[in-house]
């Protein structure tokens, strides 16, 4: 089945229009749901709508509202909340270029493939591309789509662009207050050595095939488990644990050491000798 296209209109930049197609970059089928079932019957739980001291109320009843104190609330219509709705346009506008290092990976929200609409507008769009990765630059627009508008940044990916959503200002929370805590020291260079040495050895090329997600695995092992045996018994399976010594890390002088494993450390340490 042909993916669906999250948006169709145009990029703009300036006076030339580049018809487009925009679609979702990630998926969601590792996900498990659950529902919540009553035990003796063996049928979902559904939810009734109540009010305190009313009871039980019909949806009909049922209007949005923003609490602005305590228990407090202005209520909206629906008419009133699809008024003020942006209106889903079909044009993107590049607003501004700037360096990708100047976005903080904390406005990062969700990625997007960009492909051109057909084969006329595949000249515009490959000149687009060449021309953002020659300048080494990302292009700035907000995208309206379902009633909202999106920032969103767009950069070279292969033959094609991504396009990636953003946060904005007042969705992000600056880290200095989490932090202020912290010793400004510096740590000992035999620490810090050791710590590099370390990293160096874990270090490999990016690939997320790499890694799974143990838990997914392991819930779908059990439900797989549990509909095979049409039982309700509990079934309890410990899960691999890291090996670990117990306690807190006391020495962590020793406990680098242990971790590189004797090797040498220091800028010279990846470098062989050369033979006399």
């Amino acid at each position: 089945m042909a993916a669906r296209a999250y948006w169709q209109g145009q990029i703009r930049l300036a006076l030339v229009s580049i018809p487009v197609e925009i679609y979702s970059a990630s998926k969601s089928g590792a996900k498990i749901s659950l529902n919540q079932i009553h035990e003796p019957s063996g049928k979902r739980v559904k939810y009734e709508k109540t009010v305190p001291g009313v009871g039980p109320v019909d949806r009909d009843e049922i209007i949005k509202g923003y609490e602005i104190s305590k228990g407090e609330y202005v209520l909206l219509e629906d008419e009133e909340i699809e008024a003020v709705k942006i209106e889903s346009r079909k044009t993107l506008e590049l607003a501004q270029f700037v360096d990708a290092c100047e976005i903080d990976p904390l406005y990062f929200e969700k990625p997007y493939y960009v492909a051109p609409k057909d084969d006329l507008a595949e000249e515009a769009f490959i000149v687009l591309r060449e021309a953002l990765r020659k300048a080494k630059k990302v292009a700035l627009g907000q995208l309206s789509v379902r009633g909202s508008e999106k920032l969103v940044a767009i950069k070279p990916c292969g033959k094609g662009l991504l396009l990636e959503t953003l946060r904005y200002a007042d969705e992000v929370r600056r880290g200095q207050s989490f932090f202020a805590e912290i010793d400004d020291a510096k740590p000992k260079k035999e620490l810090l050595d050791l710590a590099t040495t370390l990293i160096e050895d874990k270090s490999a090329p990016f690939d997320a095939s790499e890694f799974e997600d143990r838990y997914i695995d392991a819930l779908r092992k059990l439900i797989d488990k549990k509909a095979k045996s049409k039982s309700r018994k509990t079934i309890i399976e410990d899960v691999d644990e890291p090996d670990s010594s117990g306690g807190n890390v006391i020495d962590l002088m020793a406990a680098l050491k242990k971790s590189v494993g004797g090797k040498p450390t220091g800028k010279g340490s990846t470098k062989r000798k050369k033979s006399a």
